[in-house]
């Protein structure tokens, strides 16, 4: 994916940072400096649209119904296994 122009930090940011890292600020000053860059990348944030959003949530409910049947699939045939290994002639594997 190629990166957007946003995406690239300033001139301005870089050069802040660099004199910041120079000057070597006493910790509050750096927590400042942490806030405002904090700030600063949370304006590059793009919010989904709501088809977005949605899309995105179906997307990960399907899969984690595929995973859960998945696993309930495997436990099922392991559980099976175990009982037809090791054996245990009063009960059925599973209630099969």
């Amino acid at each position: 994916m190629a990166r957007k122009i946003v995406d690239e930090p300033s001139e301005a940011v870089v050069e802040r940072a660099k004199t910041d890292r120079d000057a070597r600020r006493n910790p509050f000053s750096r927590i400042v400096l942490f806030v405002q860059q904090v700030f600063t990348e949370l304006k590059k944030v793009v919010t989904p649209t709501r088809k977005e959003l949605i899309s995105y949530t179906l997307v990960v409910l399907v899969f984690v119904v595929i995973m859960m049947a998945l696993v309930g699939g495997l436990d099922w045939l392991f559980s099976w296994a175990a009982v037809i290994v090791f054996g245990d002639p009063g009960t059925t594997p599973l209630g099969s």
